[in-house]
């Protein structure tokens, strides 16, 4: 069963990641080899795990990159489900032969 409201994956990474180790967000992010400030955006919400961030998540230990982006992707429906309301789709009339 689906999340209704999962967090965004971000979060985890502060959380579960750098958190245990007393490691810094800067400092995480030289370990990850990214930007101070992608890193950031990923943590604070404002940027989604990408595949590669997924994998550098990955190698260096820090669960699967498989798991990283599911958790995005459950993260990203939630989101779209809360809008889901406004979508305007107009039904398929099947076809009758």
């Amino acid at each position: 069963m689906a999340m209704y409201n999962p967090p965004h994956p971000g979060h985890s990474i502060k959380d579960a990641c750098l958190d245990p180790l007393n490691l810094t967000v800067t400092k995480g992010a030289e370990k990850l080899g990214v930007a101070r400030h992608t890193l950031s955006r990923v943590i604070n919400g404002h940027a989604a795990i990408s595949p590669e961030m997924a994998l550098r998540l990955e190698k260096i230990g820090w669960s699967t990159a498989e798991s990283w982006l599911r958790m995005q992707l459950a993260y990203d429906l939630a989101q779209a489900r809360k809008n889901a309301g406004r979508l305007k789709v107009k039904p398929l009339q099947s076809a009758r032969v």
